[in-house]
């Protein structure tokens, strides 16, 4: 019993939870598809997967830089608008995972929504599910030709 009381502490003090939900608003620096900076905060949109800044994706047999795409089509969104995110969590990577707005609407939803990431189910619970299936019918994005899921590409080595 002592054992697993020490066990506890070392991981709280490796990994401290959020104590509470933390706001952080300011002009946003897009680092990629599904990654914004804000000030000194490095933070990743919560229940999204965007394709990775390398990554490609296919029209035909044209192949084409889905991930420069993605993040431009976000960096385009927020085109110097405030942003704010609301923390959710806290990555591995030591990033603040967070439900972030801009212009009065979700940017996981609009990223998803205008098909420049998919719904991270595992994590949304498919928050982002009807907006992935629009985007989907429509074509838009990603969704004109064929990827691989962001986290498969992320997994294999490059």
């Amino acid at each position: 019993m002592r054992c697993a009381a020490v066990l506890a502490i070392a991981v709280l003090l490796v990994f401290p939870p959020l104590a509470s939900a933390q706001t952080v608003a300011g002009k946003a620096k897009v680092v990629d598809g599904d990654s914004l900076e804000i000030g000194q905060h490095r933070i990743r949109l919560w229940g999204i997967d965007a394709p990775e800044f390398k990554q490609t994706c296919t029209r035909g047999k044209e192949r084409w830089s889905c991930g420069y795409a993605a993040t431009d089509a976000l960096r385009r969104h927020l085109d110097g608008a405030i942003v704010q995110c609301v923390t959710v969590d806290k990555d591995r990577y030591g990033r603040l995972v967070a439900k972030c707005s801009s212009h009065q609407r979700s940017i996981s939803e609009w990223m998803v929504g205008e098909g420049w990431a998919t719904d991270y189910a595992r994590y949304s619970k498919g928050t982002y599910a009807r907006a992935q299936a629009k985007a989907k019918s429509a074509k838009r994005g990603i969704w004109s030709g064929t990827f691989e899921k962001p986290e498969h590409y992320r997994h294999r080595p490059h």
